[in-house]
C-alpha cells in the first residue's frame, strides 16, 4: 500500500487543498505538524524534503512532492477517475487553467484581504490595499462568475480537482468581513461545494 504523509498545519490555504484532495479520492495519509507556530520547516531533515521551507509537502512512499497545486495534479493524475479527475481532454484543461488562474488572478487579493481585515489590527489597516484587493477581486469574481454560468462546476458538469484552489479561496472570500455584491453563479457554485463533507471538514472553518 503507498504510504502518504503531508507536512503542515491544517489552517493553511495550500495545506487544506492537499488535505482535501486526499479526502476526496478516499486516500488514507498522516499528517505532520509543520509551519506557522509548528516551525519545523527550516530544519535540515525538512529542508531536505523541501527546499524552500514551505508547506505543504507530500511524501509518497518516501519521496517527496513539493507546491500544492503539483501535489494536486500528481494526486489526481495517479490516483482520480473521471469525474474528479476528467477522462475528457478539454475538461482536464479547464481544471488546469482554473488551478493557475486561482494563483495568479484570485488568490493574491484575496490573501491581501485576509490579511487586512483578519488579521490586522483596526487601527492599522490600509484601506488603500483594502480597496485596490476587493476591486481586484471584484474582477475576478466576474470572470469566474461567467464561466459558471455556463457550467455548475468550473471544468464542466462535475465536480473536479480544479474547483479545490478556487473553492478554497472562495471559504476566505464569503467569510471576510466586508461588503460583497452578488455573483449569482458564484453564489450558487460555492453552496454546492459546501455541501461536499471533504470540505466541510477541511476548509471551511473560521478565518484566522
Amino acid at each position: 500500500m503507498t504510504s502518504l504523509r503531508v507536512w503542515g498545519q491544517p489552517r493553511s490555504i495550500n495545506v487544506q487543498k492537499v488535505l482535501w484532495a486526499l479526502e476526496e479520492l478516499g486516500l488514507p495519509y498522516e499528517r505532520i505538524d509543520a509551519g506557522g507556530s509548528f516551525g519545523r520547516v527550516k530544519e535540515p531533515s525538512y529542508l531536505a524534503l523541501n527546499p524552500n521551507g514551505l508547506v505543504p509537502t507530500l511524501e509518497v512512499d518516501g519521496a517527496a512532492i513539493w507546491e500544492s497545486h503539483a501535489i494536486l495534479r500528481y494526486l489526481f493524475a495517479r490516483f482520480g477517475q473521471a469525474p474528479l479527475h476528467p477522462s475528457d481532454a478539454l475538461e482536464r484543461a479547464r481544471a488546469d487553467a482554473f488551478t493557475d488562474w486561482h494563483s495568479s488572478t484570485l488568490w493574491p487579493p484575496t490573501r491581501t484581504l485576509l490579511v487586512q481585515l483578519v488579521r490586522t489590527e483596526a487601527a492599522k489597516r490600509d484601506h488603500g490595499q483594502i480597496e485596490a484587493a476587493r476591486g481586484q477581486v471584484l474582477s475576478a469574481l466576474k470572470i469566474l462568475d461567467g464561466e459558471l454560468s455556463r457550467r455548475p462546476f468550473v471544468a464542466g458538469a462535475s465536480f473536479t480537482w480544479g474547483d479545490i484552489p478556487v473553492a478554497s479561496a472562495a471559504q476566505r472570500w464569503f467569510n471576510l468581513p466586508i461588503e460583497r455584491p452578488s455573483f449569482p453563479a458564484v453564489e450558487a457554485w460555492y453552496q454546492r461545494i459546501r455541501e461536499r463533507p471533504a470540505f466541510q471538514r477541511i476548509v471551511d472553518l473560521p478565518l484566522q
